[in-house]
């Protein structure tokens, strides 16, 4: 199944309410709200403009011609600047077809070339196997775990750390 990577725009507003609003979020932080509205879409899309190249690089992820989810690499800050934390989401009905796969290939060395990074991190509950594999088959390294760092809707979860680097 053939992807495409598109930078999000004011454009894509109803289709990042309608990907934020129909992803499971089960193994997602909550940072993301819900309802995900017009405003918020508003918010987000500034933010991307503003940092867009900079601090971090964000796409849409399309698919047949349609957006079915979302990619980011954000950069951490001071003397992390140098490292930026990979997320993404998808929605279900194209779970379990290689899209994120792509999509997490793709973004990498965009992102290092853009930002000027070291490293990429992707943090994932340790349940997530499916988000686990993504970043392994993109050679991600697991580098550790950290035992009951996240509370989510009162459950404890450990939280692998994943890695990888720029090559020189």
């Amino acid at each position: 199944m053939e992807i495409q990577l598109i930078p999000w725009s004011r454009e894509l507003a109803p289709a990042l309410c309608r990907i934020m609003n129909g992803a499971d979020r089960r193994c997602l932080s909550n940072r993301l709200p819900l309802p995900y509205t017009q405003a918020n879409a508003d918010w987000y899309l500034g933010m991307v403009e503003e940092c867009e190249g900079k601090s971090g690089v964000f796409r849409a992820v399309f698919s047949g011609g349609v957006c079915v989810g979302s990619i980011s690499a954000e950069c951490r800050e001071d003397v992390y600047a140098r490292n930026a934390d990979v997320g993404y989401l998808l929605l279900d009905e194209f779970k379990s077809l290689g899209i994120m796969t792509r999509a997490l290939e793709r973004i990498c060395p965009i992102a290092f070339r853009a930002l000027d990074l070291l490293r990429l991190t992707g943090l994932v509950f340790e349940p997530n196997t499916a988000s686990r594999r993504v970043l392994e088959k993109n050679g991600f390294l697991l580098e550790g775990q950290m035992k009951n760092a996240v509370w989510k809707d009162g459950s404890v979860y450990d939280l692998c750390i994943y890695g990888k680097y720029r090559d020189f």
